[in-house]
């Protein structure tokens, strides 16, 4: 594995990302057999989103590469090539873990060149997977981001969120807090094969409902919609409808892209377990890695009607772009997964 030839720009000019004192490890628990933790130090943390990406964020931070979620439609597979690891089976079981995340963060953002800026975390590999529940990065993350008054957000499939409920509460006195909760369906047979490694969805509804009643407002990222898998008009009712339920704020729909690395691995997932749907999906996703524009619009005003039934809103564009604060030595990048820019208009905001 290359760890120490990572880095963005030129390799004669650009400093790797990561040191080259990596520890790999296996731990012979249940929760994690058959996973490998590669331990390494990285060199910063708080990474600038590609100028091209259309993302309604500048800045993120991911305390880990490759997740045990196993979602075979994950965006981020492409990633592990990188590391020269497998976008395969190596996504799910090799978990590059930055063990130095919390000490790095509070250096960065005390920096005298760093602005205060809205850090979103959680967008590229799930920063509440199982991974979490030995390293316990995230308390002290979220502890620099509340004692620098500095605005985040949480997208998780992760239960374990509610471990640090006291500490976003904390941090939501001070400043901006968002979190989300990805549920793309409750069909629980279809979870169980597509998204095998995370809570099933009703408990990550029960997070939702659960922040709620301590005050944290938290909305649901309903993704991926799945064609000709979870996007009925029926099913699109009983997800939103579930999703009311647990008290969430609002609803935004994703239907699924297939961006390289994540198409090859799902349509072989496809092909094991619905080999009739192949040929549709050829022919659906034959324009690239979203789907059409027509699909994407239909998706969306369908949920947004749904939404509008059941008493909730949409997450208008933008929503988490620049939030405002409570009160009125320069950060290098990690290589971004591919920045094929979304179709305006149609994919709705991930925050």
């Amino acid at each position: 594995m290359r760890w120490n030839h990572l880095s963005e720009g030129s390799p004669a000019t650009a400093p790797a990302l990561f040191g080259t004192d990596v520890v790999t490890r296996t731990f012979d628990t249940p929760e994690f057999r058959g996973i490998t933790f590669h331990e390494v130090r990285a060199r910063s943390l708080v990474n600038r989103v590609p100028g091209a990406s259309r993302m309604p964020f500048t800045w993120t931070v991911n305390p880990y590469r490759g997740c045990s979620h196993a979602c075979v439609y994950c965006f981020a597979r492409k990633t592990h090539s990188y590391l020269d690891l497998d976008t395969g089976i190596g996504f799910d079981t090799q978990i590059v873990v930055k063990v130095n995340a919390p000490q790095l963060l509070r250096r960065e953002l005390g920096a005298s060149r760093w602005r205060g800026e809205h850090i979103a975390m959680g967008t590229n590999v799930d920063c509440y997977q199982r991974a979490e529940g030995r390293y316990r990065l995230m308390p002290g993350i979220i502890a620099a981001l509340r004692d620098h008054a500095n605005p985040f957000s949480i997208l998780t499939k992760g239960t374990l969120i509610l471990r640090d409920l006291e500490l976003i509460r904390q941090a939501a006195a001070v400043t901006d807090v968002g979190i989300s909760v990805s549920v793309g369906s409750v069909d629980r047979a279809l979870w169980r094969t597509v998204e095998p490694g995370t809570p099933a969805p009703e408990r990550r509804l029960g997070v939702v409902r659960t922040l709620r009643e301590h005050g944290i407002p938290c909305g649901v990222l309903m993704a991926p919609v799945i064609p000709y898998l979870t996007d009925s008009p029926a099913q699109l009712r009983e997800t939103v409808r579930a999703i009311a339920a647990a008290g969430a704020e609002s609803v935004t729909p994703l239907a699924l892209h297939l961006r390289p690395g994540a198409r090859e691995w799902f349509m072989a997932w496809l092909a094991h377990h619905h080999p009739d749907l192949v040929r549709r999906y050829q022919v659906l996703y034959a324009g690239g890695a979203y789907a059409p524009t027509w699909y994407q619009r239909r998706i969306t005003g369908q949920v947004h009607e749904l939404a509008a039934e059941y008493g909730m809103g949409p997450v208008g564009p933008g929503a988490h772009r620049r939030p405002p604060r409570a009160d009125e030595d320069d950060i290098e990048p990690e290589p971004d997964p591919d920045p094929e820019p979304e179709p305006l208009g149609t994919q709705l905001t991930l925050l």
